[in-house]
């Protein structure tokens, strides 16, 4: 590595080259004029012990296991078991190995030769949920995380510059911390964009020269923040300069950054396809038909990378490949019915904005599912099929005082003659009773989906996730806009809330109320129910159970009252009920001590 000194600008220079591209684009408007600090001699002695002294990296808590990973992405992710294996198997892999290596630096593993990242080549056509399953990765185990798309880098990529660009955007998602960014995860889409193309006579300077300009990144490198034609930064080091009269260096290691990239590959297929027909091999030898090409891209190899377009160094640097299964329709409907699937819940969003709520029932969700495949983009053909499917009644529902509407299989079929059927007749008790038969189709999905993940919830969450709990789970959904996570969440704060009325409670009597499992989850419901607080809640408690339970316990010295859900529900039976079993209970004792 060279002298952190070698080829750095002198303040005058960066002056200089600052004030002529003020100059360029302001004219003579603007003027750079800073006091000129000069550098003590223990400055430059202080800068160079600094320099001999190993930098620090930040330490990462990764202690997640793959198949907990692979748990995750099961709970978001259609099909795609291939896939959801190897990068949960590898990934973990990675970020596991640098913490181990943070915490054993005795094993000195800086100084294996040869190391190479498990930066990982996604293959698939378009809509399959490439990009989704990556940010949900990085979403998970915390970590800095930037998506590009590799055709931003086309026409200057050859140069090298915008390809640092990345690494300099990934300090900025890390909030300026480095040594955070160098345990960050680097997101390249539509990576096939840039291998060379094949129908040229001489070679794809771009494209090649973007290829070679990714290779130290997605290896070793030191990448410098500052960058020539960013102002800021030059005046960021003016400044730095200006205030200690340190000429500092930053930059960026990109040994532990995994590089994890993606793209169509719409012609690989048939390269592969070729290769396997012509060996005679597999299944190759008899499924010609171009319907199934993509069938063939579980089998790439790096041979099949290089023909489409590649250079050998490239492929190299990309030791795993994974490929994406193309979504049948069955699929479509499978992600429609996710208690997590962001296109419906953005869809009711919508409609929340203007107050109206909106539900889907199963059979409008197959045939948007039929109608999204028809569309063959994958998963991206659900949104069109939505949109032109409810579009009008978006348009004119917040103009009515319509607070309710349910997508039935007729809205889809024909959505202006069930638009004019509910303008005509908005309060007929009908569509209350759609609305109703709906929403329970939507409980038992969440409580069938819940109870599927019960294991990684339970762990994640710290709940028992009894019946009772199922149902209050299912209600809140019901209710709200938000997938099953944050109605997790929700519900796990709701109940420190009614810890909370519990701790209220002994404060101000001197004994305590506890509530067992129904009863919080009775409190829950109503609270959700009826849109009241916690606050009116405890009214309520106070005014049916504060001054009875006092006379109990002056009689009885109890100091611990346990409250069931049917005693919330009759509050002056349960009383009464009390009464007489301690009224009992003092009878027997003193029968007892008599005999």
């Amino acid at each position: 590595m060279s002298d952190g000194n070698e080829n750095l600008p002198t303040h005058k220079e960066l002056e200089k080259e600052l004030s002529a591209y003020l100059t360029k684009k302001y004219g003579d408007r603007i003027k750079i004029i800073s006091p000129v600090v000069i550098p003590q001699k223990e400055i430059f002695e202080e800068e160079r012990e600094d320099k001999d002294k190993p930098k620090s990296r930040a330490r990462i808590n990764f202690t997640i296991k793959p198949e907990e990973l692979e748990a995750f992405l099961d709970q978001y992710i259609v099909r795609q078991s291939d896939a959801k294996a190897v990068l949960s198997t590898k990934i973990c892999t990675h970020f596991n190995r640098i913490r181990y290596a943070q915490t054993h630096l005795e094993e000195d593993e800086e100084n294996i030769v040869g190391g190479i990242k498990n930066n990982v080549l996604l293959i698939g056509p378009t809509g399959v949920g490439k990009t989704y399953i990556i940010k949900l990765i990085a979403n998970k185990i915390g970590v800095p995380f930037i998506k590009c798309d590799a055709t931003k880098f086309s026409e200057t990529g050859y140069v090298g510059g915008d390809v640092e660009d990345i690494i300099r955007d990934l300090v900025r998602e890390a909030n300026d911390d480095i040594e955070l960014a160098e345990c960050g995860i680097v997101y390249i889409d539509e990576i096939d964009k840039i291998a060379a193309s094949p129908n040229l006579a001489g070679p794809d300077v771009s494209r090649a020269g973007v290829q070679r300009a990714l290779l130290k990144p997605m290896e070793e490198t030191e990448v410098d923040l500052k960058t020539p034609h960013d102002p800021i930064s030059m005046l960021q080091e003016i400044e730095q300069y200006r205030k200690t009269g340190k000429r500092e260096k930053r930059t960026v290691n990109t040994k532990n950054i995994l590089f994890i990239m993606s793209g169509a590959f719409n012609a690989l297929a048939e390269i592969i396809r070729k290769r396997m027909v012509d060996r005679g091999i597999g299944f190759g030898s008899t499924l010609t038909n171009k319907k199934n090409n993509v069938d063939f891209l579980r089998y790439t190899k790096s041979e099949d990378l290089i023909e489409f377009g590649f250079e050998s160094e490239f492929i190299g640097r990309i030791p795993v490949i994974t490929g994406l299964n193309k979504l049948s329709g069955d699929d479509l409907y499978t992600i429609l019915k996710n208690p997590n699937n962001s296109k419906i819940l953005n869809k009711k969003r919508d409609f929340k904005a203007y107050g109206i709520e909106i539900k889907f029932d199963n059979k409008a969700l197959r045939l948007l599912a039929k109608k999204g495949f028809a569309e063959q983009t994958g998963a991206r053909g659900l949104v069109s099929a939505i949109e032109k499917a409810i579009l009008s009644f978006e348009k004119k529902l917040p103009s009515t005082e319509i607070k309710k509407f349910s997508v039935t299989e007729s809205v889809i079929k024909n959505p202006e003659k069930s638009l004019k059927a509910l303008l005509a007749s908005p309060l007929d008790p009908k569509w209350d009773k759609v609305l109703e038969r709906i929403k329970e189709e939507e409980k038992e999905t969440v409580k069938t989906y819940i109870t599927k993940n019960k294991k990684d919830f339970v762990q994640r969450y710290g709940l028992t996730l009894s019946e009772s709990q199922l149902e209050l789970i299912a209600l809140y959904y019901t209710s709200h806009a938000i997938d099953v996570p944050a109605v997790l969440k929700k519900i796990k704060f709701m109940y420190a809330q009614i810890k909370q009325l519990e701790d209220y409670f002994m404060k101000s009597n001197g004994f305590q109320i506890t509530f067992d499992d129904e009863a919080r989850d009775f409190i829950a419901s109503m609270v959700i129910e009826s849109k009241k607080t916690f606050g009116d809640f405890y009214k309520v408690l106070k005014e049916d159970f504060e001054y009875g339970l006092r006379l109990i316990q002056e009689k009885t010295r109890e100091q611990n009252f346990v409250l069931t859900k049917e005693g919330l529900k009759k509050p002056e039976q349960y009383l009464n009920n009390m009464i007489k079993e301690k009224y009992i209970d003092d009878i027997e004792k003193g029968f007892k001590e008599q005999t």
